[in-house]
């Protein structure tokens, strides 16, 4: 097996949403009370015949998660370093066609938002850019890694897909982990919101864990962008591509996020207000995220600040690992130049010191850093 699109080939996409959607009550009982569950049983977990079953699966991603990881729960926060693209993306503030004003962060200015965001108590964070490989390339992140690597224990990156060989280089210069979204699973969905741009090849971006996995990483984020397509559908693809990345790259962790279609400045509404087709309810976001901890005792999940604080606070015992706090998605947000364009707009703006006040107050204790990587 070269990479997960061999196993992703076998797999057609309207087969595998009919076979959700034709599962039963009988097929959800089986999932929540087998000692192990295949992705078939995900399937059932994430099928609408899950729904009336809801209260015990909470309980059941409750006791499981309690299990594995105990009451604490990680914060960490993005350093958005430049909005600069060269892809159109129909759904992102940094897309290409967006007539915003660029920047991206100069050395000194890298060191101003990082004592911004050290101050705040941070020691966990993850460094964000647009996909513009002559102005954010290898060289350019390279050199944030020496700048950022002394201050943080822990550095997660959520830039564009690079070669193998690359990853490799960043590695050794503190690169921890590093988060890809698929967007969609959905090849033609796929094209249609990414019709320009190195992005808009799909194969390359579905074997990009494959190429982290080779190069060694420590953990790699996995996720799609609800509001796109089905999201059972392509919810199973990712957990699909999760069970594939366990069983080949062993020594490597993994995590899922949630991200929900948000308004961005310059752009259309979310598609997911103008039409129900795709539309994801608090109410299916939480019988998802009790799914994969259901199916999957090991992964970490997060959520992040696009989701209101009233969700963010209910969801925290039933599942969730990590989220950040305080985010800002515009680079020099916290200290160089706070109004410049964000990538979207967040949902939860509380302080950092105020989720942690929360997580207390549900008996957790908030994690500013990752300890593999102290101990390691």
């Amino acid at each position: 097996m070269n990479s997960f699109s061999e196993i992703f080939d076998r797999h057609p996409w309207e087969k595998v949403k009919a076979s959700i959607y034709e599962k039963t009550a009988a097929d959800v009982e089986r999932a929540l009370t087998g000692p192990k569950r295949s992705l078939e049983d995900f399937k059932a977990l994430i099928s609408p015949a899950a729904l009336p079953y809801l209260e015990s699966m909470a309980q059941l991603s409750h006791q499981l998660t309690q299990k594995r990881f105990g009451k604490v729960i990680q914060l960490y926060v993005p350093l958005y370093l430049s909005n600069e693209c060269q892809n159109i993306c129909t759904y992102c503030g940094f897309s290409f066609d967006n007539k915003i004003r660029r920047k991206t962060l100069t050395d000194a200015e890298i060191g101003r938002e990082v004592e911004a965001i050290k101050q705040i108590g941070y020691d966990h964070v993850l460094l964000v850019t647009g996909e513009a490989n002559q102005t954010v390339g290898v060289a350019y992140l390279k050199n944030a890694l020496r700048l950022i690597r002394p201050c943080f224990s822990h550095i997660s990156m959520e830039v564009q897909p690079l070669d193998q060989p690359d990853y490799e280089e960043l590695i050794p210069l503190g690169l921890n982990t590093v988060l890809v979204y698929q967007e969609t699973y959905h090849r033609e969905e796929y094209k249609t919101h990414h019709p320009r741009g190195k992005k808009s090849n799909f194969t390359y971006r579905l074997d990009t864990p494959d190429r982290l996995g080779r190069a060694g990483i420590h953990k790699m984020g996995l996720g799609v962008l609800f509001g796109l397509e089905d999201w059972r559908t392509d919810s199973f693809f990712t957990a699909l591509h999760l069970n594939y990345l366990e069983r080949t790259y062993w020594q490597t962790k993994y995590s899922i996020s949630f991200p929900r279609l948000r308004p961005f400045s310059g752009g259309p509404e979310p598609k997911v207000a103008m039409t129900n087709k795709v539309a994801m309810t608090n109410k299916e976001l939480v019988q998802l995220i009790c799914a994969y901890r259901i199916f999957n005792e090991e992964v970490e999940l997060s959520i992040s600040t696009r989701e209101t604080p009233t969700f963010r606070d209910h969801i925290i015992k039933l599942g969730i690992t990590s989220l950040s706090a305080g985010s800002k998605t515009n680079p020099g947000g916290y200290a160089v130049d706070p109004q410049s364009l964000e990538q979207f707009e967040i949902s939860d703006e509380r302080s950092p010191a105020h989720m942690a006040a929360v997580l207390r107050q549900q008996g957790y204790e908030p994690v500013w850093k990752d300890w593999d990587a102290v101990l390691g």
